[in-house]
């Protein structure tokens, strides 16, 4: 499914995107002729069969691991290698954190239900829920400003992946959780309402069941029979829709990155539309699928090791 999902995107992109446009601007103006020369070089010219383009461009990629380059030469290796890295810090740290303090959430207010603690937190998580991206990402900049201005030091940077001139590994560690607070409490905010009401939500349904009560009648204490029999059944739906959400906050933190300026996966793609950078693009979908792949194995492996009835056999 990688490969025809690959394959096919090459084709629309081939289709919708016109890499001609990045060299229409110039001053002075190149000719018809210039430009195709120059696109030719990458594999791009128009006057090049499709067919033929797609064959050097498979080729390429089987025989040497190269997904071209964009209609200006970048490498488009060079650009997914850097920005893979970029958006795995940010989205390792926001997936941890949503996910702890949803299930946990989900947890204690599943077992508290009605009462003031659950009606407190469910009407947080609806507040955080119906946040926009760039209304949660705007106040944490301005709440980060203000604490630097009243601790007189710039403790949490608003800007960028990393400063240019920290140098020392404990030193450059520092520097790269200063930049990782903000944006990770920015997605921490708007992602962790989803997972505590479907946490809840599935609790609930497996507090009276007959196993649970079971427990229960064994002589363990409600919070005892909820935690050891109850969450471990209603864990499975929630694991699966965290690792299906992976490969989605990689490609798809396109505010959150733009916000706070970290040149991630997503803030490429949209530059590789903008650009028309057809290479771009179809990498970016093929790394997109591939991620949804290792989201769809990360979720069966949750379900054997949380799921006492299900079992690999041979």
């Amino acid at each position: 499914m990688i490969v025809v999902a690959t394959n096919l995107t090459y084709f629309l992109a081939n289709a919708f995107l016109d890499p001609r446009a990045n060299y229409l601007s110039l001053r002075p103006p190149r000719s018809p002729e210039q430009i195709e020369r120059s696109l030719a070089q990458y594999n791009l010219a128009p006057s090049t069969p499709l067919l033929e383009r797609w064959w050097h461009w498979i080729t390429a990629i089987v025989t040497h691991w190269d997904w071209g380059y964009s209609p200006v030469g970048q490498s488009v290796n060079g650009q997914i290698a850097f920005r893979i890295g970029v958006s795995a810090q940010l989205v390792l740290f926001a997936v941890i954190f949503s996910t702890v303090i949803g299930i946990s959430l989900g947890v204690y207010t599943a077992s508290r239900q009605y009462r003031f603690a659950d009606r407190f937190h469910q009407g947080l998580s609806i507040i955080t829920l119906n946040i926009p991206m760039p209304v949660a990402g705007l106040a944490v900049v301005l709440l980060a400003i203000a604490a630097n201005r009243a601790l007189g030091d710039n403790v949490l940077f608003v800007a960028g992946a990393q400063s240019p001139s920290i140098t020392g590994f404990w030193p450059l560690i520092l520097d790269r959780i200063q930049h990782l607070a903000a944006p990770t409490i920015a997605l921490t905010v708007t992602g962790y309402a989803g997972y505590h009401f479907l946490q809840r939500s599935l609790l609930l349904d497996n507090i009276n069941s007959d196993y649970v009560r079971t427990a229960r009648a064994k002589g363990l204490t409600r919070q005892e029979a909820i935690r050891r029999h109850g969450l471990r059944t209603s864990l499975i739906p929630v694991v699966t829709s965290i690792a299906f959400t992976i490969p989605a906050l990689f490609t798809g933190a396109v505010l959150t990155e733009t916000i706070f300026a970290w040149q991630g996966m997503g803030q490429y793609f949209i530059t590789t539309i903008s650009k028309n950078d057809v290479n771009g693009a179809v990498a970016v979908a093929a790394f997109g699928a591939a991620m949804t792949a290792v989201g769809a194995i990360l979720a069966d492996l949750a379900v054997v090791a949380l799921d006492p009835r299900v079992r690999v056999t041979n």
